[in-house]
């Protein structure tokens, strides 16, 4: 029997236009994510993915609804729990990496871990065993600027990992990758799956990715679709 880590129910977002309606992004989405698989959510521009990612891994809140990971009622926390759990139980991945430029690969997956109170010392041999495993040996002292597109998105991918967090969400993670940087992140997700036990949602277009995935989830005008 597969057990859910994600259990969204009744989920409602809109924002203010600045003029008499409201636009509504999110309408009554409910949604269950299965444990140690890959799922993806698709769907137009505009569908509502990003925000139901957004939602579920506590940056955004609804305005209605309840998110439940591993149990826990993430929407009801206050800020301060919900940026301490997010911290330690979520990894991010996005379209653009968001590293910090004037800090070394190293650096950048060290600094999560010393956030969360992790020594300097055992904070930086994890961070450096990690880009081991994503392949990046030989750019632990290189900035962001002096990496690839798709070296820059391992860093980010090794940083998702560093807490050692059970749920990984990504946000079009291969959409500013050429085919080949796109199938090598492909296979490090399939890794992390199968390896690691992870459990990954993932927004994307990319078709190979979809044809990877355990579970594909459709978007269309704020709703899910089967």
């Amino acid at each position: 029997m597969t057990m859910n880590i994600i259990k969204a129910e009744n989920i409602y977002k809109s924002y203010d236009t600045g003029l008499t309606n409201r636009l509504e992004i999110l309408k009554n989405i409910s949604i269950e994510i299965p444990k140690n698989k890959i799922s993806v959510i698709i769907g137009a521009s505009g569908a509502g993915k990003s925000t139901l990612l957004h939602i579920i891994g506590g940056l955004d809140k609804p305005d209605k609804g309840k998110i439940l990971i591993d149990e826990n009622d993430v929407s009801s926390f206050s800020d301060k729990k919900l940026s301490s759990f997010r911290n330690t139980h979520i990894g991010f991945v996005f379209q653009f990496h968001h590293l910090l430029p004037e800090f070394t690969a190293l650096e950048n997956v060290t600094i999560p871990q010393l956030i969360g109170n992790i020594s300097f010392g055992k904070a930086t041999k994890k961070a450096k065993e990690l880009l081991e495993a994503v392949g990046l040996a030989e750019r632990l002292n290189h900035k962001p600027a002096q990496l690839s597109g798709g070296e820059q998105q391992r860093v980010a991918v090794a940083r998702a990992l560093v807490n050692d967090p059970q749920l990984i969400l990504a946000d079009e993670p291969t959409g500013n990758l050429d085919t080949e940087n796109s199938d090598a992140l492909n296979k490090l997700f399939v890794e992390l799956r199968d390896k690691f036990n992870k459990t990954l949602v993932i927004v994307t277009h990319n078709k190979d990715l979809m044809a990877l995935a355990d579970f594909i989830f459709e978007m269309k005008d704020g709703k899910l679709t089967e």
